[in-house]
């Protein structure tokens, strides 16, 4: 404990000794990477790229350029759902995370799933994070569905994640495809999946969200 009467002497002495003990530790501290872990499919694993091509690796590009030192953990798996996603999170927060974000959903639109079934996984994701890491910012991001998946569908499905965001008092980022779905330059051949310059557009999008969370 520290005792604020003390005689001069000693009081300076105490002050020196907190200086030496505490500014390293507050350096160091300062030094550490913030750790981004990226949860998603396809799209965030880089679907026909390299790995270096998708999102979240221009992302740490485009952080260490603005002075913020991160690291990133893609944990993008093509075809997976949110189920798969919840399985695979109990693995992934072992470790500690200081963001995590959720790009997962589309998988389970386009095979027809429940918005029910994919929101009560979507939201025991984000259980098992804030239970064993309650400090973790946690950002969800939507996607949006085709209209021949039918207009009840793709209404009840677009709903899943602001719902989900709001029950679970998280971030919310409203579509992961803003600028590059449904254009063709910005596509792969199959017109789903991001080419190179449509990565870059989708790391702008999700990085400038992202900053109030590293901030």
């Amino acid at each position: 404990m520290i005792h604020l009467f003390q005689k001069p002497s000693s009081f300076f002495h105490g002050i020196l000794v907190l200086c030496a003990l505490f500014l390293p530790v507050t350096q160091a501290s300062e030094q550490i990477p913030k750790k981004i872990v990226f949860l998603g499919d396809s799209i965030t694993a880089g679907y026909g790229l390299k790995k270096e091509e998708a999102y979240p690796a221009i992302i740490k590009k485009l952080a260490q350029s603005d002075g913020r030192d991160i690291q990133i953990i893609n944990a993008g798996l093509s075809g997976d759902t949110t189920s798969g996603g919840l399985r695979r999170i109990r693995v992934l927060a072992r470790k500690p995370m200081d963001v995590l974000v959720i790009a997962l959903g589309g998988n389970d639109g386009l095979r027809g799933i429940p918005p029910k079934a994919s929101q009560t996984n979507l939201e025991a994701i984000i259980d098992v994070i804030q239970n064993k890491h309650p400090k973790t910012k946690i950002i969800i991001v939507g996607m949006q569905m085709p209209e021949n998946m039918g207009k009840d569908y793709t209404d009840s499905f677009l709903k899943i994640f602001p719902s989900t965001a709001e029950n679970k008092k998280i971030y919310y980022l409203k579509f992961l495809l803003a600028g590059v779905a449904a254009d063709k330059s910005l596509n792969l051949a199959d017109g789903i999946h991001p080419n190179t310059k449509g990565q870059a557009v989708v790391a702008k999008h999700v990085y400038k969200a992202l900053i109030p969370l590293l901030n």
